[in-house]
């Protein structure tokens, strides 16, 4: 990982640059952004913000899972994130209820679970802050390689799957009768959707992860003029604000992932404009 670092460095000779742990945080955010931007065009396609919801509040009792059985609290935030979005999708499919009923009784169970845990063990809170709030700032080499890990993971998966997972959206009768299969295809993407976002916990926190899903996708809508043009125009959107968002950060000396979110935004909100001036 380091001499990818050195070359962050060569290739962007900025004096905020020259702490290594800036660069270890540019590398994460232009990581992480566009991942979570190219799975969040099927977010906005299948209308699955809530679930990234549950996804990420299920981190907070997974965390405190791990703190009072004395694991790994990350492992079991990661373990614990998938088996929700596992136990969410397959009873979506087997009970007679729409899938945000389903996911609205999860979302309510995993945070009166942590609420539970840590009201009865009042000395974890102080464990908590970096996941409200992120810090990646903070981050290290190995969580580098897991980053780059799950990254790789979500380009081999739009890789394959991106075609199918539009025409699934937009017609599951159809995709079927073409071949796809609609639970083995959205089990696949709902665990690496589980696994995203607990990781991306770490860049932006969990009040925020969702919108890193869901704002760069929704600006791309307004900008593409294709179904292939919404991948890209998604994650071009999510590496400029990660960029931005770090450099303001370090001017303001504000929370990076919040401000990440907030160009997001901004560009999300130039698109709109953009959109309406050609109309």
């Amino acid at each position: 990982m380091d001499p990818l670092l050195d070359l962050i460095g060569r290739l962007l000779p900025f004096d905020w640059l020259d702490p290594a742990f800036m660069r270890r945080a540019l590398l994460g955010l232009i990581l992480i952004a566009p991942a979570c931007s190219a799975m969040g065009v099927q977010v906005v396609s299948f209308r699955m913000a809530f679930f990234s919801d549950a996804i990420s509040h299920s981190a907070f009792t997974g965390v405190a899972l791990g703190l009072i059985l004395g694991i790994e609290p990350r492992l079991t935030m990661i373990l614990f994130g998938v088996a929700i979005g596992c136990g969410v999708l397959i009873l979506a499919r087997k009970a007679e209820l729409s899938t945000d009923t389903v996911i609205g009784v999860f979302f309510a169970a995993v945070v009166a679970l942590g609420i539970v845990i840590v009201s009865a063990r009042r000395g974890l809170t102080r464990y908590f802050e970096g996941i409200l709030f992120g810090d990646i700032l903070a981050i290290n080499n190995g969580e580098l390689w897991i980053i780059l890990c799950i990254s790789a993971l979500v380009v081999a998966f739009q890789w394959v799957g991106y075609n199918r997972m539009l025409l699934l959206a937009m017609n599951q009768p159809l995709a079927h009768s073409r071949g796809v299969r609609p639970a083995l295809w959205e089990m696949a993407y709902g665990v690496l959707l589980a696994l995203l976002v607990t990781i991306s916990l770490r860049a932006v926190g969990l009040l925020l992860v969702t919108a890193l899903l869901v704002v760069p996708a929704a600006t791309a809508r307004n900008l593409a003029r294709s179904a292939s043009g919404l991948f890209w125009w998604s994650s071009v959107v999510a590496g400029v604000s990660a960029f931005l968002g770090l450099y303001l950060s370090y001017v303001w000396g504000s929370a990076t992932g919040a401000t990440v979110i907030l160009v997001a935004v901004g560009l999300f909100m130039v698109s709109f404009g953009v959109r309406m001036a050609v109309k």
